[in-house]
């Protein structure tokens, strides 16, 4: 299971804030069933990265998670909850013996949303957007292609792209559509800040960037089922 993969410090956060959801939820269950209901989510998504330096392409990864759906005001729900993901992107890059190749980089983590729902038609069609806190891991690349250098930079090899920013924000947008029961959910997530920045501050990696700051903005696009308990 790709959870797995965390680092310690955030299994417990994501541990911690997944005994909250659980208890608030239930508590919300049992106070009222038709405003307040449980959903379990999984599906598909493709991700890449946006204004970056490189050259990049994007890639197929899975997602899933809990969240609750409240009655707010009128035809306006809340949802919050928590879903694990696994992003995948490549970027062009030439192998140490000359050969191009799309490495492939891997962004495993936990994201804690809370957003706001317009019911277009009441139970069946919703209009979702609001912030999602994200919580990543280093970003993981095979261990072969280690040393592949990353086109568009002077020197700048793919293992040295790991230690991006372990906290990030991202704007969500996304319609849900199905009955009471079931969904199906695509949604949007737009990262608003610069996941590279963090390397930024690593001495010498601007430079093998050819002087230029690392920039780059993660956008996916996910399919989701949702089932209401």
């Amino acid at each position: 299971m790709f959870v797995t993969n965390l680092d310690p410090i955030m299994k417990k956060l994501v541990a911690a804030v997944s005994l909250v959801l659980f208890f608030t939820s239930t508590q919300a269950q049992y106070q009222n069933k038709d405003g307040n209901r449980i959903g379990i989510t999984g599906g598909v998504s493709q991700s890449t990265v946006l204004n970056t330096n490189f050259a990049a392409k994007p890639g197929i990864g899975f997602n899933g998670g809990l969240s609750v759906r409240g009655n707010y005001y009128n035809n306006w729900s809340m949802i919050y909850g928590m879903q694990f993901f696994q992003n995948t992107f490549s970027l062009e890059t030439t192998t140490p013996t000359f050969q191009k190749k799309d490495t492939e980089f891997v962004l495993t983590g936990a994201q804690i949303r809370l957003l706001l729902s317009y019911n277009v038609v009441k139970n069946h069609v919703s209009i979702d957007f609001g912030p999602v806190l994200q919580i990543n891991d280093k970003l993981k690349s095979d261990d072969l292609d280690a040393n592949n250098l990353i086109n568009g930079s002077t020197g700048l090899r793919a293992k040295q792209l790991e230690g991006v920013s372990s906290i990030n924000g991202n704007v969500y947008v996304g319609i849900s559509a199905g009955t009471r029961r079931f969904r199906a959910i695509v949604h949007y997530q737009y990262g608003f800040n610069n996941i590279f920045n963090k390397l930024n501050s690593e001495e010498g990696l601007v430079a093998l960037n050819g002087n230029e700051k690392l920039k780059g903005n993660i956008g996916t696009i996910s399919g989701q089922l949702l089932f209401n308990l």
